[in-house]
């Protein structure tokens, strides 16, 4: 099975340097048909992040519905906690398939796989009448949201043009954000049966969308469809554009590609690679270890915890995070990566180390009326801050750095790890909690200063550059 990339693996021909990879051509590459983006690669994006929404939508189901789920079917907390956490597991499978599913069937073809178990995930939650088929349900939603997490992310940075491409990319979180939260305010109006429902629209829009929009021209020129590859470029560019640039350059780097040998897994740690790798897989580890799955899963019990009205503070907290997430989606082609990710983590350390006095104040019983304004103050500072970059950017970045020919596996080695340290973050928080309310939030605000560091030495920053330029400068 071609086990190749997808990206923008495709810009550049170019004199060939070591290892048989061209050096993409840098000089005054035809621009003009950049300028006016045809409505085309929004309307693709759209139907795309359509998949990013459901994935939100799948995160979200869990914290509203706890208290009618349990008393509807007779759940124990530890057959609730089963369900909540059982979706991560799923998205740990998905995630271990998305990139020979997104390389065998296409992109468009591993979107459909999602939307299938995400609806039948959906009806058979809708059907439940127990906690088998309950958890069954969250199973293949979550087998859908992992496959979702790795492939939208990779088409849209595989259609946009360069110039768009870190906005076009940070929309899949935008809309994650919005799924989550547009699933929490509805499941307190709804029940949990006809919020379940609700879940299958955007698969639906998805699903009927996929078929007026063109497969990744990249993906395309990978498998050798070479007239299926120009038409799509051309739709996607607008039918008047001038391509022959842009085709070429892609055309010249798959071609360079292929006169090297199929990667196996473990090629993946050799040196050529292994710079893309680490930065891949390092910001999946800075994102989910910092503790963003605990406080988000638990913000209603940390309010309580710290004396702040529950309600009130989440409701806060989801309008944050959908507003600071796009803003970051407006700055991110303008300002950067990187810079970017160095605000995001200062921010989260802020708020890690606000929170940890909150609670210390707590324990101590000193200043006790400071508290809830406190823990107030640090959790929204974090999840601002968590939005403004550290939320999207990992995604951004890979879907960006790996080459064609190991995207598939590569992007999905990091998509596991970022649902296995979800896993992790969010099965230790209470057992943290516990232990240390102050030291849960000293050990993230360590974890998050570690995370800048690797980002001041490690990450490059990858803006305006074409995908193959970027990948011939970190893989040479």
């Amino acid at each position: 099975m071609k086990m190749e990339i997808k990206e923008d693996d495709v810009e550049g021909g170019g004199k060939q340097i070591k290892g048989g990879i061209r050096e993409p051509l840098i000089h005054a590459s035809k621009e003009q048909h950049h300028h006016d983006h045809p409505w085309m690669v929004y309307f693709t994006t759209f139907i795309a992040v359509c998949g990013s929404y459901e994935f939100g939508a799948c995160v979200g189901y869990s914290s509203p519905t706890q208290e009618a789920i349990r008393k509807d079917l007779n759940l124990s907390l530890a057959e609730y906690s089963l369900f909540g956490s059982i979706l991560t597991f799923g998205a740990m499978i998905g995630a271990i398939t998305s990139g020979t599913i997104g390389d065998f069937v296409g992109r468009k073809g591993a979107m459909r796989v999602s939307s299938a178990f995400c609806i039948a995930g959906w009806l058979v939650i809708y059907f439940s009448q127990g906690p088998v088929p309950l958890d069954i349900g969250r199973l293949a939603t979550g087998y859908g949201m992992g496959v979702y997490s790795y492939v939208v992310p990779v088409f849209v940075a595989e259609i946009a043009p360069k110039e768009l491409r870190g906005t076009l990319t940070t929309l899949n979180q935008f809309m994650i954000v919005i799924g989550g939260s547009m699933s929490f305010i509805i499941g307190t109006v709804l029940s949990w049966r006809a919020l379940s429902i609700i879940g299958l629209i955007p698969t639906a829009v998805l699903l009927l969308g996929l078929f007026l929009i063109p497969e990744s021209p990249r993906w395309l020129a990978k498998r050798g469809c070479a007239k299926d590859f120009v038409a799509a470029l051309q739709i996607l560019r607008g039918k008047d554009a001038d391509i022959s640039q842009e085709t070429e350059e892609i055309q010249d780097y798959i071609t360079s590609l292929e006169q090297l040998a199929k990667p196996k897994m473990l090629d993946l740690f050799q040196k050529r690679y292994l710079r893309s790798l680490t930065i891949g897989v390092g910001l999946m580890v800075c994102q989910q270890l910092g503790g963003i799955n605990g406080v988000c899963f638990y913000t209603r019990s940390i309010f309580d915890l710290a004396g702040f009205p529950s309600t009130t503070g989440s409701i806060i907290y989801a309008i944050i995070q959908i507003v600071i997430t796009g803003v970051g989606a407006a700055l991110i082609d303008k300002v950067g990566r990187k810079p970017l990710l160095l605000a995001s983590g200062s921010g989260l350390v802020a708020g890690c180390i606000f929170t940890a006095a909150a609670f210390y104040l707590k324990v101590h019983d000193v200043g006790v009326g400071a508290v809830p304004a406190l823990a107030l103050t640090g959790i929204l500072v974090y999840v601002g801050s968590f939005s403004i970059g550290m939320g999207a950017i990992p995604w951004v970045v890979m879907s960006e750095i790996f080459p064609v020919n190991i995207k598939g596996q590569a992007g999905s080695i990091a998509t596991l790890v970022n649902w296995f340290g979800a896993w992790l973050c969010s099965y230790t928080f209470n057992f943290l909690m516990g232990w240390s309310s102050y030291g849960t939030f000293v050990l993230y605000a360590a974890i998050n200063a570690l995370a800048i560091l690797f980002i001041v030495l490690v990450v490059p920053e990858t803006k305006g550059k074409s995908l193959e330029q970027l990948q011939a400068a970190i893989n040479a």
